[in-house]
């Protein structure tokens, strides 16, 4: 390879070279592992930031819905004449049924500019979130969560699936820690803003000011989407030309290709045979049973914690804690599985954590206890979410399986808040044991399928072992690729698309 140029924007004198990268004018950068790492936090400053940052939005526009009941919505609604709560609960449900039927809007990430989506997504949401605050009759408020759920069903599974085109197997899980982590904080945030909110005698109404206070800043980031989400790594602007070149890199050593050819496209004939992947299933249902919960426990909380003996303005405070720890725990378990790649134990920890959390929950009268337990289940259900997304995108060998395999869990892990949205009735308050119970059972049902996946998985490795000889590290680390103007051979080219170097994550 005589072609070959330093990547001169770094000390000479660093590691030893992890590999080459192709350049723009087809010569190859040798670069080493502490310059890809710092591409890598690169990516994290400038991109985590920014989805993190929405989705924590995103999930206060969606959830405030529970704090807003609690600061007087029903009242001013008139839902609490007659068939009041089965009213409210229609506001929570109709979110989720769009947020279903709208599901395959995940591919438009890869089908159009990810900027372009981000930026539509994201207003569009925004503006939706914040002119709840001006309805004045159930039904005004029922169509606007419906197209709520429309557009958030765009922004949060595609982002997931946007993550695979930056970032490499062993790095996704943790990255999927830190998007998903901010749902906690956003609860946290909720819990702590709408108790100042509720707490303060404004001349709107508390929860109509709620949803201003909540939805503007989210139509303002509509401007900083268009702007700072990149169509593709190659296009990132916080990248300068030398670390351009190790991010072709490490999309060659993903799936063979580059970054811009990624976008524009989706062949559907790629994706069909993922229908049939047992795996593929597996971690949908499992994500059902971890949606039952996490779709319930940020709206509900508050109102558990109130029918605890907390008054309402309390209840809003004391369900910060436990969601700040859950934030923290998220991070934790996707670190600790990333650099482990044992994602089905950890899986089965987080489960029955959760699981314990909501037995005590149902079995146990003192109040310091129960919302002890409070802290079990917030952490167990939070840490559990983000690491199925992780072990999805891990076990699919390629683009249009891995987008389509969120589609499917989602398609099927949505419809758990359906399940955990209605088994907390106003008749089974203060304790909500039926509800109480069930989530136990599904975060308990969450381990043993994460188990059982465990094994498909170490079993379908060993097929590809007796297939094509053990798979070793240097195998599906090394970057050494098809340089076609010199003739080099392509060795760990694709590592993570279906083919001789490619193994399950357990």
């Amino acid at each position: 390879m005589s072609n070959v140029k330093s990547a001169s924007v770094y000390e000479a004198d660093e590691a030893v070279a992890s590999g080459p990268a192709e350049s723009k004018d087809g010569s190859v950068t040798q670069y080493t592992a502490k310059q890809e790492a710092r591409v890598v936090r690169k990516l994290d400053w400038n991109l985590m930031t920014i989805f993190f940052v929405l989705y924590m939005l995103a999930f206060l526009d969606r959830g405030n819905i529970g704090n807003a009941k609690l600061a007087g919505l029903p009242t001013d609604l008139g839902l609490n004449n007659g068939n009041g709560y089965n009213s409210y609960q229609w506001l929570v449900n109709i979110f989720y049924i769009t947020y279903i039927v709208f599901e395959f809007g995940v591919l438009l990430w890869k089908v159009f500019p990810p900027h372009i989506v981000g930026t539509f997504v994201v207003f569009g949401w925004g503006l939706m979130a914040t002119v709840q605050a001006a309805v004045q009759n159930w039904g005004s408020l029922m169509a606007l969560r419906f197209l709520l759920g429309a557009l958030e069903a765009c922004y949060g599974p595609g982002i997931i699936f946007l993550l695979s085109f930056f970032y490499l197997r062993h790095e996704i899980g943790f990255r999927c820690g830190i998007f998903a982590s901010a749902a906690p904080l956003a609860s946290t945030f909720a819990g702590a803003l709408a108790y100042g909110i509720t707490s303060g005698h404004s001349h709107l109404a508390n929860w109509r000011l709620l949803f201003l206070v909540e939805g503007l800043p989210t139509v303002a980031m509509a401007v900083v989407a268009f702007f700072f989400i990149p169509d593709s790594p190659e296009k990132a602007r916080f990248l300068t030309d030398d670390e351009k070149d190790i991010v072709r890199s490490r999309v060659i050593r993903q799936v063979g290709t580059n970054a811009d050819d990624r976008i524009g496209g989706f062949k559907l004939k790629d994706a069909i045979p993922f229908v049939k992947d047992l795996k593929a299933w597996i971690c949908a249902v499992m994500y059902f049973c971890g949606n039952v919960t996490y779709g319930s426990l940020p709206l509900f909380l508050p109102t558990i914690l109130e029918d605890m003996g907390y008054t309402a303005i309390d209840a809003q405070g004391l369900s910060a804690p436990p969601s700040f720890l859950a934030f923290l725990c998220a991070l934790v378990t996707t670190w600790i599985a990333d650099k482990t790649q044992q994602r089905c134990y950890v899986i089965a920890f987080t489960s029955i954590v959760g699981a314990i959390g909501y037995v005590v929950l149902a079995t146990v009268e003192t109040v310091g206890v129960r919302y002890f337990a409070t802290f079990l289940a917030s952490a167990g259900v939070f840490s559990t979410i983000p690491n199925i997304l992780g072990l999805t995108l891990n076990n699919q060998g390629s683009d249009a399986r891995r987008g389509m395999s969120i589609v499917l869990i989602n398609l099927i892990g949505q419809c758990g808040p359906f399940v955990g949205n209605n088994v907390f009735t106003s008749n089974t308050a203060p304790r909500y044991t039926k509800g109480m119970a069930v989530c136990a059972a599904f975060m308990f049902f969450s381990a043993i399928l994460a188990l059982s996946q465990r094994y498909l998985l170490s079993w379908e490795n060993s097929k590809l072992d007796s297939q094509y000889g053990a798979a070793t590290q240097s195998n599906s680390d090394d970057l050494r690729m098809d340089n076609r103007a010199t003739g080099v051979e392509a060795k760990g080219a694709a590592t993570e698309n279906y083919g001789p170097n490619f193994r399950y994550v357990l």
